[in-house]
C-alpha cells in the first residue's frame, strides 16, 4: 500500500516542519474534513508541546513523563481511553422434517464475544494512541484495534503519536557522548510503523503517523 500525502494540504506549516508525518489512506485529509473539533485539538496539542533535549534523555519508557503530558493534554480537551468490545451472536433455525414427525421449528443461539484493546484517546470518530518507548508489538495491538473499529462503523480514522530513532538517537549523542538512550530497535518508533503501515495492516482504516524528532526539540531548533 503506497503512503499518501494529504497532510501537506492540512497541517499547518510550523507543525509539518517540527515533526516527521507519515499516512495512509489520506488519513490527515479525512480526520480534518469528517471530525474538525478532534483535528483542532490534534494541531492544538502538537503546536503546545514543548520538549528540552534534557528532558529526552530522561529515563522512563512508554508511560514517561513526556506521554503523560502528552496524553493528559488530550484529556484535557475530552479525549477518554476507550475499549471495543464485540460480540457475535449465531443463530440457527431448523425446519420441522414432517417425514420424521417433526411440527415446530427449533431455534438454538450462541454467541461469542471478544474484549478489545484500550486505546489511549477517543473523541468523535478519531482514535488516537501516544507510543513513545513500548514494545513494537504494541503497533501491531494499535492498529489491529483500528482496523476493528473502523470496519465496526465506529471509526473514521487513527492516530499514533511516535518519534524517530536515527536524528534522536545522534542528538542524544550529542548530548551525552556515553549515552545508550535509542540503541534498542525494537521499541516503537516510525521505522518500525511505516513498513506495518505499507503493507496493509490497517485495512480499510486511514492512519495518521506523526513523529516527534530532531526537529522538535526546542533547544535544538
Amino acid at each position: 500500500m503506497n503512503l499518501t500525502e494529504s497532510y501537506q494540504s492540512v497541517v499547518p506549516t510550523p507543525l509539518l516542519s517540527r515533526f516527521e508525518w507519515r499516512e495512509v489512506r489520506n488519513a490527515a485529509a479525512i480526520a480534518m474534513a469528517t471530525n474538525h473539533e478532534e483535528w483542532g485539538d490534534i494541531m492544538t496539542v502538537l503546536g503546545e508541546f514543548d520538549l528540552t533535549i534534557a528532558e529526552l534523555m530522561l529515563p522512563g519508557g512508554n508511560k514517561s513523563g513526556l506521554t503523560g503530558r502528552l496524553e493528559g493534554a488530550f484529556k484535557d480537551r475530552g479525549w477518554r481511553e476507550s475499549r471495543l468490545d464485540t460480540e457475535i451472536t449465531l443463530t440457527t433455525q431448523r425446519r420441522p422434517y414432517r417425514a420424521a414427525g417433526e411440527t415446530k421449528a427449533q431455534r438454538e443461539t450462541s454467541s461469542v464475544a471478544n474484549q478489545g484493546y484500550l486505546v489511549d484517546g477517543f473523541k468523535g470518530r478519531i482514535a488516537l494512541d501516544v507510543e513513545w518507548n513500548a514494545k513494537d508489538g504494541n503497533l501491531d495491538r494499535d492498529i489491529g484495534t483500528y482496523r476493528a473499529m473502523y470496519e465496526a462503523g465506529f471509526l473514521d480514522a487513527g492516530v499514533i503519536i511516535t518519534r524517530t530513532q536515527d536524528d534522536l538517537r545522534a542528538a542524544a549523542l550529542d548530548y551525552d557522548p556515553a549515552t545508550t538512550k535509542f540503541d534498542t530497535t525494537t521499541t516503537t518508533n516510525l521505522g518500525k510503523l511505516v513498513p506495518r503501515l505499507t503493507r496493509g495492516d490497517a485495512g480499510g482504516c486511514p492512519v495518521l503517523a506523526i513523529a516527534i524528532c530532531a526537529r522538535t526539540l526546542s533547544d535544538l531548533a
